[in-house]
């Protein structure tokens, strides 16, 4: 279940990046991969050119996206595929449950890898019941 979660996390954030960290409840980070992906698409790319044209027809449409597509800039491309690439695998990686902050001295669900309230019997993050054992980091020692 947690690959099947990794998969997703990773096919959302492919569409827009952020969106797989809607998926694992990170909200802070969420906002900040769409918000810095939004923010360069209204920087790099030339939105200006499919505001002033108006197609009329699902062809001319095609033919406007395609003519724009060739206009943009390499670079412009490569910092948003590189946007995009560090959000997917960062949302994957999360959805798995490797976090950044987590200490080895607090408790962490088996599951989920978030911090657990240890007087809970469950993980109030994915609702996986915990037995009292791994949640005790001393008993591994």
């Amino acid at each position: 279940m947690t690959w099947l979660r990794a998969i997703l996390a990773a096919g959302l954030s492919v569409i827009m990046p952020g969106a797989g960290h809607v998926l694992s409840r990170d909200w802070l980070r969420a906002a900040v991969f769409a918000g810095l992906f939004l923010a360069a698409s209204a920087f790099l790319l030339p939105i200006e050119q499919l505001a002033a044209a108006e197609p009329t027809s699902y062809d001319e449409a095609i033919t406007q996206a395609t003519a724009m597509a060739e206009n943009i800039d390499p670079m412009a491309q490569f910092f948003l595929s590189f946007i995009a690439l560090f959000a997917t695998i960062d949302a994957a990686f999360r959805a798995l449950g490797y976090s950044s902050g987590s200490t080895a001295d607090e408790a962490t669900c088996p599951e989920c890898g978030k911090d657990v309230d240890e007087d809970l019997a469950f993980c109030h993050w994915c609702t996986t019941r915990l037995e009292s054992d791994t949640l005790d980091p001393e008993k591994d020692s």
